[in-house]
């Protein structure tokens, strides 16, 4: 197995993208591809990867398969509750964002971590078997919030793609106790497009990266 990962605009060491959509990261996942003569490959994202590997999943020929775990829906999926269940930052931060980019900034500079975002099975995992996910998160967050306010503003627009528009094999993973991304994000994905859905009992939005193993495994397989 060969994994490649990147940072997303404005994370990292990459330049931020002013008004990308979420459909950007497949554009920016076939360069890759291309630079590194990979003809074709499976995607896994986490959290706010999950939108942008299911979008390399609807506009890529070259994807496989893919795995989201713990993604959210797009905001304006019909029928789904967006905040049932989302822990009171969450929501905050993301009807911040409908209102665009000042009034968002605003809502993360004023925001404090809230420890209610994460289950006991999470803060369990962080102390331990993943809590080196501590040193990914300063320096993704280097250059400031430009990365993860644009990643806000794109979660609330159109994605520039549907979940329908995936045809190639798809494994959705939620804990269900998730108050980042509620599971019924990821029930509402299941019932509009060709996925399948694991249910993590007890799982958490970090805790769920437990499962991201056999999830590669899955992926392997398809590949």
């Amino acid at each position: 197995m060969r994994w490649v990962g990147y940072d997303r605009p404005g994370y990292g060491g990459s330049t931020r993208l002013f008004g990308r959509e979420v459909a950007q990261a497949a554009q920016d996942t076939a360069l890759i591809a291309r630079a590194l003569d990979i003809p074709e490959f499976g995607v896994m994202g986490h959290s706010g990867g999950g939108p942008h590997a299911l979008a390399c999943a609807a506009l890529l020929p070259q994807v496989r398969a893919a795995v989201s775990l713990a993604g959210l829906a797009p905001y304006a999926a019909p029928g789904l509750d967006y905040f049932a269940g989302m822990y009171a930052g969450g929501c905050a931060e993301l009807v911040a964002a409908t209102r665009g980019e000042a009034a968002l900034r605003e809502a993360l500079e004023a925001g404090d971590f809230d420890a209610e975002m994460f289950t006991p099975a999470d803060h369990s995992a962080l102390a331990d078997s993943w809590s080196w996910f501590h040193s990914v998160v300063e320096p993704a967050l280097e250059q400031g919030l430009g990365g993860m306010i644009d990643d806000d503003l794109a979660y609330v627009q159109p994605w520039g793609y549907q979940p329908a528009d995936i045809s190639v094999p798809t494994l959705l993973v939620n804990g269900e106790q998730d108050r980042t991304v509620p599971i019924a994000h990821a029930e509402w994905l299941q019932d509009h497009s060709q996925a399948e859905l694991r249910r993590i009992a007890g799982g958490g939005h970090i805790s769920v990266m437990l499962y991201a193993e056999r999830a590669l495994d899955w992926l392997l397989q398809r590949l």
